[in-house]
């Protein structure tokens, strides 16, 4: 939901290759379904400019943008924190996971079952999608993304949630008064703060592993 075809595409490039340095970073494995979401957004922006490109419709761009979207993403961010969250916060964290998986298995019913159509509307592109119980599902979907990643007890992680929820209600504020879309900024300032949050855990890995050596070195 980005401008034009061209800047879905050069926005997509970009996050993606911070999605590229994020993964490369991580010296955690625990870490990499987090490092990897700016990837998955890098693609998902990419994906859209093809459906710029074909004008809309109900193609195979509009159901890989719709896949992503709406079932994909509601298991992979919980997903990811549980992984990365400290083991006291990963009990609440499940919790959302659990959310995310049933609001996942309703919007992933619904994309089967229906059609979802893209329309280009000037600056933006809307995608109509049949959703049983539409406040409810929406509902589901955000409490187990950005709650899951406010309740993550990782204080990067709890800045993402915040740029998520904010990014959210104004995305939200500008469709409903028909303004250009600033998903394209969300997704970029997301993966930001996810590199600098990488960036973060690896430096604490790295301390680790240098106080564990120099301790092993002075028992010698």
């Amino acid at each position: 939901m980005c401008w034009s075809a061209k800047a879905d595409l050069v926005a997509g490039a970009g996050i993606l290759a911070v999605g590229v340095a994020c993964v490369a970073r991580t010296r955690r494995p625990a870490d990499l379904p987090l490092a990897a979401l700016p990837w998955l957004l890098g693609v998902h922006q990419i994906v859209e400019s093809l459906v710029w490109a074909a004008g809309g419709g109900t193609g195979a761009a509009t159901v890989t943008w719709a896949v992503i979207a709406l079932p994909l993403l509601a298991v992979w961010v919980p997903a990811g924190v549980w992984c990365a969250a400290p083991p006291h916060a990963r009990p609440r964290v499940g919790v959302l996971l659990a959310v995310g998986v049933a609001t996942a298995g309703t919007l992933a019913y619904a994309l089967a079952a229906r059609p979802v159509t893209a329309e280009i509307r000037g600056h933006t592109v809307g995608y109509v999608v049949d959703l049983p119980h539409p406040q409810l599902v929406v509902a589901g979907y955000l409490v187990a993304t950005v709650g899951s990643l406010l309740a993550s007890g990782d204080r990067g992680l709890v800045l993402l949630g915040s740029v998520f929820g904010v990014g959210a209600l104004v995305c939200w504020a500008l469709w409903r008064f028909e303004f250009a879309s600033t998903w394209c900024a969300v997704a970029a300032v997301s993966s930001v703060t996810v590199f600098f949050w990488v960036r973060g855990r690896s430096g604490e890995a790295g301390r680790r592993r240098y106080v564990s050596a120099s301790g092993g070195g002075s028992r010698g």
